[in-house]
């Protein structure tokens, strides 16, 4: 859905950012408080509608800042006078350090010397804006609790106090406010009409934020719980507390992002706790990894995450438990990203994070956040360093006699078959079997002492028809880790009871699976595609594939076409070899300059 652009309390432009309403900002009640100079100067700015704070430090020029630049204000030095008119007129300070001015939102936060004096003050303007949460209204008229995170200043605030209205109003549902330092709903008894309907609870002290939470649930008797800002673990322990009760919580924490909270022991609770657990030896060769990992410890307090990387670009989580489930096992999990369009419309592309919890969408850097190369909602992955290998269509392959997943291998090849105990005449069967098939056309593996995130790399990069399964009775082959199998091991009892065929891989290295599964589905390499395949597959973590994929797009989308030199990102001396290779591959020049740690790549067209 979509707003109307206007203003409501002052003749001004609208807000630059689409399907959004500018409600109400008291401008002017923040500007009267400002000493009569400075207020004059602010008075006459061009582009006071985006003023988003005044910082007046003692003995300093007064400075205004707005988004992406600021400004000083005048050439006279803040004095102490000029602080104490301002003091005057603004709310008690708290133990915090903030006021507020009265049924307003803005806040006023102070600094002070080491004897207590306050001698720099921060006068941050709050706005309530309708129409902000339009990209996730869906996701809160569910009723599921739900976490936002972001960096300061990105608009959480702005967010939680329109959730609050947009609940208590449109959805009438009893909503209550945990207001610890007054800026959902403003300064003084009376709250800020931005919140409609919903109730606000004040909160006398920072310290005791936790105890009003849970007092608001056992005395008022809310549906909903909004909190600001949770930082302590007691906070965290509330917020279990008030979502096991059946309450519908909307909060904000400290963190950028969802692996922020999984390495914060403090707030790791808010998703569900980590823990670490040793696994068994069969369990651990099945997972292909360690004995020692880490898993989720309960269900998540928040059952949907939003990453708000920009004001109009969210990453949403919407299952919690699942999304740190595949962060913890390295693998990728599935992620939408959200932004408005021009007209105000809700776009949403489906993607996916890799194991250092990123997206190739979702922050803004080279390539281009609206690149089509992820509109159909794939990663690095699925238009990778290579063109896609020539296959043939999947049903005409599968079709084609003489193709055994039970066939032999040579002792020096990378993969092999171990077929279990059979009559030489049933294995000469098996080797004139096709290979199996389901519905969809796709080889069922089952993986075991290999990586699974590594099987799925590969089968992704080189577009094989093939998928992963966890459940052996829906396998067709077992690809396993030859170190691993044993005579009369449970790997082998169980494939042998299920008539599956047992192929083994020599190394658990990109290469080595890559060869494997070309030689089980009989596809022959073109000439010089495995070098490139070498290449590309060097890239065994999801930094190391982002940075190539960046590399290869500014390569065929700038310097090719366009001529023109292109500047990546500043990464390590390891990757930027990886980079070197692939701009060579192209019979291109590039050249590394810079200072570590911003050392970058900088790649010339011929």
């Amino acid at each position: 859905m979509s707003f109307p652009a206007q203003t409501f309390n002052r003749e001004r432009e609208p807000t630059s950012f689409p399907g959004q309403v500018l409600y109400n900002d008291d401008l002017n009640k923040l500007l009267d408080v400002l000493p009569p100079a400075i207020r004059e100067r602010l008075q006459q700015h061009p582009h006071l509608n985006q003023l988003v704070e005044v910082v007046l430090d003692l003995g300093r020029r007064p400075e205004a800042r707005f988004p992406g630049f600021a400004e000083y204000l005048s050439e006279e030095v803040v004095s102490r006078a000029d602080l104490d008119l301002v003091i005057s007129q603004v709310g008690e300070f708290s133990s915090d350090n903030r006021a507020g001015i009265a049924s307003t939102l803005h806040r006023i936060s102070a600094i002070r010397n080491r004897q207590g004096t306050i001698i720099g003050l921060t006068c941050r303007v709050g706005r309530c804006v309708v129409g902000v949460i339009t990209m996730i209204r869906d996701l809160v008229e569910q009723g599921r609790s739900m976490l936002l995170l972001g960096r300061p200043g990105v608009g959480k605030t702005t967010a939680l106090r329109e959730i609050a209205r947009v609940l208590a109003d449109e959805l009438h549902k009893r909503v209550i406010i945990i207001d610890t330092s007054n800026e959902i709903a403003g300064d003084g008894d009376v709250p800020h009409p931005g919140i409609g309907r919903a109730r606000r609870m004040q909160v006398a002290s920072p310290e005791l934020q936790h105890k009003v939470m849970i007092e608001a649930v056992e005395n008022h008797m809310p549906e909903v719980v909004i909190i600001d800002e949770i930082g302590t673990e007691l906070e965290a322990l509330a917020s279990r507390t008030i979502a096991e009760r059946g309450v519908q919580l909307v909060a904000t924490a400290h963190g950028n992002r969802i692996e922020n909270l999984i390495k914060n022991p403090t707030l790791s609770d808010l998703i569900g706790g980590i823990q670490s657990v040793t696994l068994g030896d069969e369990e651990a060769r099945r997972r292909g990894c360690q004995k020692s990992v880490l898993e989720r410890k309960a269900p998540p307090t928040f059952e949907i995450a939003v990453e708000m990387l920009e004001r109009h670009r969210w990453v949403i989580h919407e299952d919690v438990a699942a999304t740190v489930d595949c962060l913890l096992r390295n693998r990728e999990a599935s992620i939408q990203i959200r932004s408005l369009d021009e007209r105000g419309q809700v776009v949403i592309v489906r993607s996916t994070t890799g194991m250092n919890g990123r997206s190739s969408l979702s922050r803004p850097q080279w390539p281009p956040a609206d690149t089509a190369l992820f509109a159909g909602g794939g990663t690095w992955g699925s238009s990778g360093r290579l063109e896609p290998l020539p296959l043939e269509p999947v049903a005409t392959r599968l079709q084609q006699p003489g193709l055994s997943l039970a066939r032999e291998e040579e002792p020096t090849s990378s993969a092999g078959s171990l077929a279990s105990p059979r009559s030489e005449s049933k294995a000469e069967e098996e080797k004139e079997a096709e290979l199996p098939q389901d519905p969809e056309g796709l080889l069922r593996i089952y993986p075991y002492g290999v990586s699974r995130f590594h099987l799925e790399q590969v089968i992704q990069t080189l577009q094989l028809p093939a998928q992963v399964t966890k459940d052996l009775d829906e396998a067709d082959i077992v690809l396993a880790l030859r170190s691993q199998v044993r005579s009369r091991s449970k790997i082998q009892q169980l494939a042998h009871s299920r008539q599956i065929p047992i192929h083994t891989v020599k190394a658990n290295t990109l290469i080595a699976l890559a060869g494997a599964l070309r030689r089980i589905l009989n596809i022959e390499s073109e000439e010089g595609a495995q070098s490139d395949l070498e290449l590309f597959i060097q890239a065994s973590t999801a930094e190391e594939a982002e940075a190539l994929e960046e590399a290869r797009l500014a390569v065929e989308q700038i310097v090719i076409p366009k001529s023109q030199p292109v500047e990546l990102l500043p990464r390590s001396a390891h990757i930027r070899k990886l980079q070197h290779q692939l701009v060579e591959s192209y019979h291109l020049r590039a050249q590394s300059f810079g200072e570590e740690p911003n050392r970058r790549l900088r790649i010339y067209p011929n």
